[in-house]
């Protein structure tokens, strides 16, 4: 009982879901004595849906590996690739096939849906006590996660709030050694993680006349635009994107693309989904983007500010739009100190 209490208490010791799961994978190799655990969560939308590793453990590793942060869709597996994780996903009931080995499949769900799928991989059957152990360790691990949403996420839209933004912005904008040497402590558990590829970029969305909404039709019909603008949000960006709320109608996204030219086709793909977009009653709204690259040794205000003052351009000059800080710059549309990296209109 000592140890699972021990491992109860790791489990729960950090708000951070890379070691939640890492801590998890790892206390059901101990108590079950298992030869391999792994999480995978879904991920992608409509019938183009994948596998991502979030952390697998197997006998005799020192680390957990996990899928990079920033995988693309396309090199991962499909969950048709996997036919027992998907039917234990559809089932949304837990199973086990036998051996040797043994491969147990457990659903792994939020309030509301499955969202991914634990398999323990052992020489010998779980047991029954194995099987409701699992299962106890499984709700404890749901509720966390819960108390975790609430804290990060905005609880109109579903995104990312405000106070997640600097924690995250600093996390993703680090320096990462090459994929062979790189190997991620997470408060004491390890995980290894291929470092990324492409630049990292900020943007800052506001939509346009937003005020006008909210008076013409009342709060509750804008906070329902702002509630599909979110889902918008999700259907134009990957599932990798880190997309936030600022508050009001200000929102942000952290992504990495390749070079400038994707991460504009990114941004302009939402502003004609949202343009093209009828939302009742209200029926057509747009919205202005702003949009940086990110540099090296950014602080999260610096980066902001200089996709907000790119934003703040496109509201100056018709809305509707998205501007780039760097081409604004070039373009001579914005001055850039030398020393201070302060921006100033003309």
């Amino acid at each position: 009982m000592s140890r699972v209490i021990e491992h109860l208490a790791d489990l729960t010791g950090f708000r951070d879901r890379d070691v939640l799961d890492v801590s998890l994978v790892g206390a059901l190799m101990d108590l079950l004595r298992a030869d391999g655990v792994g999480i995978y969560r879904v991920v992608g939308d409509g019938d183009r849906r994948y596998w991502l590793t979030r952390a697998c453990l197997q006998r005799g590793d020192s680390t957990a590996r996990a899928d990079p942060l920033w995988a693309e869709a396309g090199s991962l597996p499909l969950l048709e690739a996997f036919p027992n994780r998907l039917a234990c996903l559809q089932g949304g009931e837990a199973f086990e096939l036998p051996g040797p080995p043994s491969v147990a499949f457990f659903p792994m769900a939020t309030e509301w849906q499955a969202v991914g799928v634990l398999e323990i991989v052992a020489t010998e059957p779980l047991t029954a006590e194995d099987l409701r152990l699992v299962g106890s360790i499984l709700r404890i691990y749901r509720n966390f996660q819960g108390l975790l949403d609430y804290s990060e996420r905005d609880t109109l839209t579903g995104l990312l709030n405000r106070k997640t933004f600097d924690e995250s912005f600093l996390r993703v904008s680090a320096q990462e050694p090459s994929p062979s040497s790189r190997a991620d402590t997470l408060a004491g558990d390890e995980l290894r993680r291929p470092a990324p590829g492409g630049a990292l970029w900020l943007a800052v969305i506001d939509i346009d006349h937003f005020k006008r909404v909210n008076d013409a039709f009342g709060h509750l019909i804008g906070d329902e635009v702002l509630l599909l603008l979110s889902r918008l949000m999700r259907s134009s960006f990957r599932f990798h994107d880190h997309l936030y709320r600022f508050g009001g109608e200000e929102f942000v996204v952290l992504m990495r693309c390749g070079d400038t030219v994707a991460a504009l086709t990114a941004l302009e793909r939402l502003r004609c989904n949202v343009a093209g977009y009828r939302f009742p009653q209200v029926e057509h709204i747009t919205v202005s983007i702003g949009f940086t690259a990110m540099r090296p040794g950014d602080t999260p205000t610096g980066a902001f500010e200089r996709a907000d003052k790119a934003l703040y351009h496109v509201k100056q000059n018709g809305r509707n739009q998205v501007a780039d800080h760097g081409q604004l710059v070039a373009a001579g549309h914005l001055v850039e100190s030398e020393h201070d990296s302060d921006v100033e209109l003309f």
